[in-house]
């Protein structure tokens, strides 16, 4: 949350490769680093058989996988690595499952968490195969290691067809269609090269549920919440959960409306003025970078996003010592003045996916959990907060469930004759899977 005061030159990140000595680190480590960062005291498996065989051909070269995993809390690429290198072995064996190698999965991540990541992000990544893209701008090198991991990589490839973190995992806001496409471009090189392992798109969702801990945690955080809100210095009435929930969510909504000199219309629905607000903070990070961004909702912020990243790490500059004493504190400045576009554009990203409706006092424990987690979110994005700086609740067990493939290479020729169609059934398949497994889990 610290302001950025000066520019950096670019941060250089090593060529993706897998390090036996990262590897060895991560089973020895893994354990303890998801318990202590992400809370993870379990982790159980669902559609185990499908997991199981959609790994077992893609390691002995019969597929090419990509690993659709739903990005609902942010931890979801550690531990599924974590559970693909020190677990999946050992579970498969029990249901006679042999690997021809120990599996692994190479993650495919945006170059901005290098960027807010920290050296430590830096430099594990990279070592266990990792994959940089920029996610909007044009980035051949990028989409050529990805094609090539694919198509003749040993391990399946991994990716979030959210695009980002959706902070909710009983429902699907949005799905990006870049899994697919990139899948379909795979089988049809695979294709015309002649080579006939098919190309499956293995979709994977992810839940968090909690024990008796959770609901002493959860007070914690709402208590915390009502802390940073105020309403606890206004009276001690003891008021029903998901009323303490709306008298801090509508605070921080105000706030937020005086920020952006909205005036508050209380004939309005929660989620008409959040809009307002999104609408006021994108433009006023446009003003400050002096930008008119074009394109849907996400693809402004994106590239906006982009433009904030590249000013305040310069692409492709080593050194800044060579600018003059103007040119570098010109440079500083723009700098700066990303940061600052950075925080309207963060409670933008954060509030299109808080329009939800408040859980009822009888909702299910990780229902209310998920809520009050994204309540402090709301409320960190508005005091200039970013991801980094989320709060979870502690301990969780982490559920993972794989659903059925959906085989690309038998679509080629539906395609091949219409794509757009072609993409969108897919999508359609991809989405429909998730819901199955959200309403199987539910």
């Amino acid at each position: 949350m610290m302001p950025v005061s000066g520019a950096l030159p670019d941060l250089k990140i090593p060529e993706p490769r897998i390090s036996k000595l990262m590897i060895f680190l991560i089973k020895v480590l893994g354990r303890v680093y998801l318990f202590l960062f992400y809370g993870v005291a379990r982790v159980l498996l669902r559609g185990e058989k499908v997991l199981f065989d959609a790994f077992k051909r893609s390691l002995e070269g019969k597929s090419r996988c990509i690993i659709a995993f739903r990005h609902p809390n942010g931890g979801e690429p550690q531990f599924l690595t974590w559970f693909f290198l020190c677990k999946l072995k050992a579970l498969a064996a029990r249901s006679g499952v042999r690997f021809p190698r120990r599996p692994h999965a190479v993650f495919v991540y945006s170059y901005e968490v290098a960027r807010w990541g920290g050296w430590v992000a830096r430099f594990v990544m990279p070592r266990v195969g990792a994959m940089p893209i920029h996610h909007s701008k044009v980035d051949s090198q990028g989409m050529t290691r990805i094609y090539k991991a694919i198509v003749d990589g040993p391990f399946p490839l991994a990716l979030a067809p959210e695009g980002q973190v959706s902070y909710t995992t009983d429902s699907v806001p949005r799905l990006e269609q870049g899994v697919i496409r990139i899948g379909f471009a795979a089988a049809d090189r695979m294709s015309k090269a002649e080579k006939p392992a098919p190309v499956e798109i293995l979709p994977i969702s992810v839940y968090y549920r909690f024990g008796s801990w959770g609901k002493f945690t959860l007070e914690l955080l709402l208590r915390k919440i009502e802390k940073a809100t105020g309403f606890r210095r206004r009276g001690k009435a003891v008021l029903p959960f998901a009323e303490r929930l709306r008298v801090c969510r509508d605070h921080i909504l105000a706030v937020n409306e005086k920020r952006y000199c909205i005036k508050m219309d209380p004939a309005l629905s929660f989620e008409e003025r959040i809009d307002a607000v999104i609408v006021a903070a994108l433009d006023s990070a446009e003003k400050i970078l002096g930008v008119r961004s074009s394109g849907n909702h996400f693809a402004r912020i994106y590239g906006l996003r982009q433009i904030c990243w590249d000013r305040i790490v310069l692409p492709g500059v080593d050194s800044l010592s060579n600018l003059s004493g103007i040119e570098r504190e010109v440079t500083d400045l723009l700098a700066g003045e990303a940061w600052y576009a950075g925080r309207h554009l963060e409670i933008v990203d954060f509030s299109w996916y808080f329009r939800v409706p408040l859980p009822a006092d009888d909702a299910s424990l990780h229902h209310k959990i998920e809520y009050a987690q994204n309540l402090w979110d709301f409320a960190n994005r508005t005091m200039g907060g970013a991801y980094a700086n989320r709060i979870s609740i502690f301990p969780r067990r982490v559920i993972i469930h794989a659903a059925p493939p959906i085989n690309l290479t038998e679509r080629l020729p539906a395609y091949n004759n219409d794509k757009k169609s072609a993409i969108n059934s897919a999508m359609a398949d991809l989405k429909q899977a998730y819901m199955d497994c959200i309403e199987e889990i539910t």
